[in-house]
């Protein structure tokens, strides 16, 4: 990745785990041959590409966070999960 389009992506998301979120999904859909949104140099890098598209404004993220009403982000406890232990049981011969 070019130090310079992380400067530029970071100043339009400054929040760098929602960057990173953003553009690895980019990317992801890159490999997968979804289209670049912005025109690039053949031979640059998926994560570039996806920088760029940051950079440009063609890539915006919208928040959930706040909309339960309250202000907090809901946490939702993953359910537990029993797992017995299985008894091996011989045949009879």
């Amino acid at each position: 990745m070019k130090a310079e389009l992380v400067t530029a992506a970071a100043a339009v998301i400054p929040n760098q785990q929602i960057l990173v979120n953003m553009v690895s999904r980019r990317v992801r859909q890159l490999c997968l041959g979804h289209r670049p949104m912005v025109e690039f140099v053949p031979g640059m890098g998926h994560a570039d590409i996806a920088l760029m598209e940051i950079a440009n404004g063609k890539l915006t993220f919208e928040s959930t966070l706040g909309q339960n009403g309250n202000g907090v982000a809901q946490v939702v406890e993953f359910p537990a999960v029993i797992a017995a232990k299985k008894t091996k049981t011989k045949k009879a011969a």
